[in-house]
């Protein structure tokens, strides 16, 4: 994964590495420099902020002090809890952090070596599709000697430290981490997909079922090497940081650093009955200030469980922000669960492979409006279709569907200010199985995403076999910006853009003729249709001028509902259109009838309920039966 990690702004690490230590000097990063630059994007410094090396900080200086661990991060004064709480998960995650903090072993302090420091720094984050490695230098801001941002438990370890400066620079300055999002971090940390889940919106607190399903889910998440946080929405200012009598503070992000299913009772009696409980396990990024609920360190509920599974869960009685809760008290007391999963794209693993489909889009505008590529949401119907389009498969006769738009990060600067995002979102049809061209007007809506100012959107469908198109919007027409699409599968979907309106002209035109007419063809279904006792395994073909659409197989039934599609650009107005029915068999298939039929310019909605003839008689089949075809739309090409 990481051989083609890209160097950050041109950056690259070891070249700067070796040039400062053939000059013996310490590295000075000259595109994020020790100046208010770096920390703010408006407004000015309260205190005096001087910037430290480590070593000017504290004596023996190390990025690990007794290794990694979720409780040595502490929130500064900047308001990135999200941050924070994101990186207390991922310090429970030895192959996420590792992968975060390469070559750890070889960027810490050797005192034995003092020579071969240089000062300089690189980690690794997923951003806007693309692993990219970030340079930082060693210099840190502080007031009266102490570091002002996050920072650990230890006074000289960095790690913390060092990761956040390098996440700043990413985003522009440090006060651009104030008020950010969790789900955004995780990413970032890990090239998932994040989904977050509204609590009070699904009322999982009093749906057990509910629950019991999110649960599983989260353990599921959790036991795969994914991440998780909580928290509880702030719906005024004065809520924001407000502590609840239960001890846990709105507006703030919590670490989910446990999900487990614990084991109640003592000895053999635990074993056998085999009582559980499902439990999760939180880190407040502060340190401090824990839930004083049921289950929480001191309570009487832990009696009811033995000492060998209370070592096991690393209960401990401190004020060290990290604490128990049942997850029904979670869905009880918090309102939003963000989960980050990692999907397994490796034919390698034990566990559900998923297959991939990664596109590069921008909504933009142009001189001539009808190339336009930002038409906005649905609400403006006269721009929408403007939008970019594409197309994706699914293959099985239903299929779990995830997808992800995630449109590229803005950074905040002095000079341009704090980069704000589009509310974005995307709506998915279904649409004919023979589609090649762009759409031009409304078809099934099979899903949609909320529309959100947030960095990624994210939905997880399932749909029936079929072809769909995705539309990925801004919610006002007319703004522009570029955004990465992720369809996840569970057989590849051929996902790709639709960029063509109508069939190209060529040379081959003026001779073979272009096509006039688009004609929508809909075949919703038949009946009468006899095989055997348990009916038919049928299935319709639909053909015209050289091009056919065929439906899935319906298994043992008289009365089948094929629901297909087809567009077809015609150029011979005179030949009818085909519908064929046919008997599915393991060794040959067997004919059962056709119709065949013309589209109505003059009545375009009718309903066409025909017999079904054998193809070899002209009269009616020794199999009765009808078949009802819905004509769409037959209309000229240039109007569509």
């Amino acid at each position: 994964m990481f051989s083609c990690v890209k160097p950050y702004e041109d950056q690259n690490y070891s070249a700067l590495r070796r040039d400062c230590l053939r000059r013996k000097v310490l590295f000075e990063d000259p595109l994020f420099p020790a100046t208010d630059d770096s920390l703010y994007y408006k407004g000015t410094p309260g205190p005096t902020v001087r910037w430290k090396r480590p070593k000017d900080i504290c004596e023996d200086p190390r990025l690990f002090v007794d290794g990694i661990s979720s409780h040595d991060l502490h929130q500064g004064q900047v308001g990135n809890c999200w941050f924070v709480a994101a990186c207390s998960s991922l310090a429970s995650r030895e192959s996420l952090w590792q992968k975060v903090i390469p070559d750890w072993k070889e960027q810490e302090w050797d005192p034995e070596k003092p020579n071969a420091y240089a000062g300089i720094f690189h980690f690794h984050f997923w951003r806007f599709g693309e692993w990219v490695d970030v340079v930082i230098d060693d210099r840190l801001p502080t007031v009266n000697n102490q570091l002002i941002y996050c920072h650990s438990n230890s006074r000289n370890e960095f790690w913390c430290a060092l990761v956040e400066k390098a996440y700043a620079k990413l985003a522009g300055c440090y006060q651009a981490l104030d008020g950010g999002n969790t789900a955004d971090a995780l990413v970032d940390f890990t090239g998932g997909v994040s989904e977050p889940i509204d609590l009070t919106e699904g009322d999982f607190a009093g749906d057990e079922t509910k629950r019991n399903q999110l649960f599983e889910r989260m353990l599921k998440v959790h036991s795969r090497g994914g991440l998780i946080s909580a928290s509880i929405k702030a719906v005024t200012a004065a809520d924001m940081e407000a502590r609840l009598a239960c001890g846990l503070v709105k507006g703030h992000a919590y670490a989910v650093t446990d999900v487990r299913k614990v084991r109640l009772g003592h000895g053999l009696l635990a074993f056998f009955k085999s009582e559980k409980l499902d439990m999760i396990r939180l880190r407040n990024p502060w340190g401090e200030r824990e839930w004083n609920g049921p289950w929480s360190d001191t309570s009487e509920e832990w009696q009811k469980v033995s000492k060998s599974e209370r070592e096991k869960m690393g209960v401990t009685v401190q004020d060290d922000g990290e604490f128990w809760m049942t997850f029904e008290d979670v869905c009880r007391y918090f309102t939003d669960i963000i989960k980050c999963r990692l999907i397994n794209t490796s034919y390698l693993s034990i566990h559900k492979t998923w297959e991939e489909a990664r596109l590069h889009g921008a909504w933009t505008l142009h001189e001539d409006p009808r190339q336009n590529r930002s038409g906005g949401c649905i609400n403006h119907k006269d721009t929408f279709f403007q939008n970019p389009q594409y197309i994706f498969d699914v293959k099985k006769p239903e299929d779990e569907v995830l997808i992800c738009i995630q449109q590229r990060p803005k950074r905040s600067t002095r000079r341009e200010g704090k980069g704000e995002n589009l509310a974005i979102g995307f709506d998915i049809y279904k649409v004919e199985e023979n589609r090649q061209y762009r759409m031009h007007s409304l078809q099934h809506k099979a899903a949609s995403s909320i529309y959100i100012n947030s960095r990624s959107v994210f939905l997880r469908t399932d749909q029936p076999e079929g072809r769909y198109v995705i539309i990925p919007t801004t919610f006002e027409p007319g703004y522009t910006g570029e955004f990465l699409l992720r369809v996840f599968t569970d057989v590849p979907s051929n996902c790709r853009e639709l960029r063509l309106d109508e069939p190209p002209h060529t040379c081959w035109s003026s001779l073979c003729g272009y096509p006039q007419l688009v004609t929508q063809v809909h075949v919703l279904g038949a009946a009468g249709l006899k095989d055997s006792p348990t009916g038919a395994n049928s299935y319709v073909i639909i053909k015209c001028e050289g091009d056919k659409v065929r439906s899935a197989v319906q298994k043992g039934t008289s009365t089948p509902e094929y629901n297909v599609k087809g567009i077809f650009y015609r150029k011979k107005l005179s030949q009818p259109i085909t519908v064929q029915v046919w008997n599915h068999r393991v060794l040959k298939d067997e004919f059962l009838g056709q119709v065949h039929l013309k589209a109505d310019p003059d009545d375009l909605q009718a309903l066409h309920t025909l017999h079904l003839r054998d193809r070899n008689s002209r009269q009616p089949s020794d199999l009765p039966g009808t078949v009802a075809v819905h004509i769409l739309s037959s209309t000229s090409l240039m109007a569509v």
